[in-house]
């Protein structure tokens, strides 16, 4: 077996371990909001494969050997699960078509500078904001209502009321009501997040453990995410007042947090390599997150924090190649 042959095979088997780990968080978003998941996934994945094939074929490149890797399915799926269930059917080919052609304009895989499932996911929502915020309500809509909301035909009514604003989006224009107000009344929130978000997290968790037990990649980032994200939302914290950001247990529970922190800031090829690297990666997301949950304009800035990230991911590294170096007497 040569080099290339091991290299490909080891790739192949990472994305079937991340394809798996999204299991649990992708049956737990099924059970919360239904069809329009499933039809998020298959439309992604569809569109990855077929763009990926067409730069590939335009580049005079062999097909099957970098379809069959994984990594475009990979990041169809990530893509899907941060979009919003029930979206229109263009937004969701659009994403992907942007996520791939992101990736393929430097070269492919193991050479984009951009997590290319972010990368999609910030161009829809830049460019068309106001479908990207329409989240439904959980378990409000059936298979046949789902064809309906994201190819927009009309064979049936759709639900009343069946969108309704996120936890971080009622936080962020929230003014008068207190903390626990808007957990008491507010459809939105749970018992310590946003409601059924919280086990999504959850769900996340668990399949970010399970690869962390494979080894598919170290905790130095993960743990970077995480730790800032609640160590700012600490310090920013004045409990339960009507200016509150939200506490610690919240941020983490809430919004693509445990996504973001297994699933994207952990990604190869435009992440950081050396582990302290990583971890001042992780960091940074986790910062850059919060900030612009709290004082930008987007609800939730996972995707955008990846992105600017990744410009930094060579200064990082070097800056802690320049630590390690021993230094001459």
């Amino acid at each position: 077996m040569s080099p290339l042959e091991s290299v490909d095979e080891r790739l192949q088997q990472a994305m079937k371990l991340v394809l798996l780990a999204t299991v649990p968080g992708m049956l737990v978003l099924f059970w919360l909001y239904g069809w329009g998941v499933l039809i998020n996934l298959i439309l992604a994945g569809v569109t990855a494969l077929a763009v990926e094939a067409a730069v590939l074929w335009l580049r005079k490149r062999q097909i099957k050997p970098t379809l069959s890797d994984g990594s475009a399915l990979v990041s169809a799926t990530l893509l899907a699960l941060a979009l919003p269930p029930y979206c229109p059917w263009w937004l969701t080919v659009c994403a992907a078509a942007f996520a791939l052609l992101g990736k393929q304009l430097y070269g492919g895989v193991g050479k984009n500078p951009f997590n290319p499932a972010m990368l999609g996911f910030a161009l829809v929502l830049v460019t068309f904001p106001q479908p990207m915020t329409h989240w439904p309500s959980s378990h409000g809509m059936d298979l046949l209502g789902g064809l309906q909301q994201v190819f927009g035909f009309s064979l049936s009514q759709t639900p009343d009321a069946w969108v309704q604003a996120t936890a971080l989006d009622s936080l962020r224009i929230n003014k008068s009501l207190t903390m626990d107000e808007l957990f008491a009344g507010n459809p939105a929130f749970g018992h310590f997040g946003a409601r059924g978000v919280e086990w999504v997290n959850l769900a996340f968790l668990a399949g970010g453990l399970f690869l962390l037990q494979r080894r598919v990649f170290s905790w130095h980032a993960p743990v970077g995410m995480l730790a800032s994200l609640f160590v700012i939302s600490l310090l920013c914290w004045n409990g339960s007042g009507s200016d509150s950001h939200g506490s610690p247990l919240f941020h983490l529970l809430t919004g693509a947090s445990m996504l973001g922190a297994f699933f994207i800031v952990t990604e190869p090829v435009s992440g950081a390599k050396i582990p302290g690297a990583r971890l001042l990666f992780g960091a940074g997301v986790g910062l850059l997150t919060y900030l612009i949950r709290t004082w930008g304009g987007y609800p939730d800035g996972v995707a955008f924090a990846v992105l600017l990230m990744n410009l930094c991911v060579p200064a990082l590294e070097r800056f802690v190649a320049s630590r390690q170096e021993p230094i001459s007497p």
